[in-house]
């Protein structure tokens, strides 16, 4: 649960891995983004691409699941600096939570300042339809109840402090935004906002495990996301995050519908252009904002 010693936890192991990647690209991003499973489109929209397959990068971890490419690119977004993770790690893949999280300190070396974070999720929320984009208000962190929390273990001050605040762990000004933008490019109709929890996976969710997770607040669920935006708040970047609905939970015992990694996908490629489309338009306003 705790890090290791070695194998790129420390400051200085992620300090090496930055300044390797910005030694191979003149791009400085501003904007980091990450790619969920069937999104990894969003990356094929970044002009004058430097792009990196994950196992080339020093201390990078490697993405094992369909649908994840596992490619770090670098780019640029509608004339705006980004690094793009096409296709991320789970804790269900065997990777200590330090390690799935470790690209998102790497973005804060590069230079980012706002995190983009997308995945694919199912639908607890019953007015919730297959399709529908949730932007993310707030989380339940399932594994940090049970003390999995990618902050556990000695802290780096170069990073953050050692208790950081979650209360504002989700932007408000991009969610408020992405409701702007939404209402002008038509997506009224399937734009959300609610509460997304994680847990462990890689299994999905039992009957009696979807409707407490329903009672206790969350609008959707998955297996990713939340320690990935504790990281980036703790390293004080801004933070975004969208949820696709790709299925809807089963709720009741008497359903025949089963959860699977292809629908999940299918529903991606649905979508994705549409969720492309909002975040690259977002992208263009954010940084406006920020000068």
């Amino acid at each position: 649960m705790f890090p290791e010693t070695k194998n790129g936890y420390t400051y200085e192991d992620c300090k090496a891995t930055a300044d390797w990647l910005l030694a191979q690209t003149d791009v400085r991003p501003k904007v980091g983004i990450v790619c969920g499973s069937g999104l990894g489109g969003l990356a094929d929209m970044l002009k004058n691409q430097v792009a990196f397959n994950y196992k080339d990068i020093p201390n990078f971890p490697q993405s094992t699941v369909h649908g994840h490419a596992g490619r770090l690119v670098f780019g640029t977004l509608k004339g705006r600096p980004c690094v793009c993770m096409q296709g991320r790690f789970h804790l269900y893949e065997g990777y200590s939570i330090q390690k799935i999280t470790l690209p998102i300190r790497i973005f804060k070396l590069l230079g980012v300042e706002t995190v983009m974070l997308t995945n694919a999720a199912g639908g607890l929320n019953q007015d919730f339809k297959v399709g529908d984009i949730m932007i993310i208000k707030d989380h339940l962190n399932m594994p940090g109840f049970a003390g999995n929390n990618p902050l556990s273990g000695p802290n780096d001050e170069r990073f953050g402090v050692r208790f950081p605040c979650m209360s504002d762990a989700y932007d408000r000004e991009l969610q408020q935004m992405a409701m702007d933008v939404g209402q002008e490019l038509g997506y009224g109709d399937f734009l959300k906002e609610g509460v997304y929890c994680v847990l462990g996976g890689p299994s999905f969710e039992t009957v009696a495990e979807s409707r407490m997770l329903h009672k206790l607040g969350a609008d959707a669920v998955g297996m990713s996301t939340a320690p990935e935006v504790i990281v980036a708040r703790h390293c004080g970047m801004r933070v975004f995050a969208l949820s696709l609905i790709t299925n809807q939970v089963v709720m009741e015992y008497d359903s025949a519908e089963k959860a699977n990694h292809e629908e999940v996908l299918q529903t991606g490629k649905e979508r994705a252009e549409q969720l492309e489309r909002l975040v690259s338009t977002m992208v263009t306003k954010i940084e406006h904002n920020n000068n």
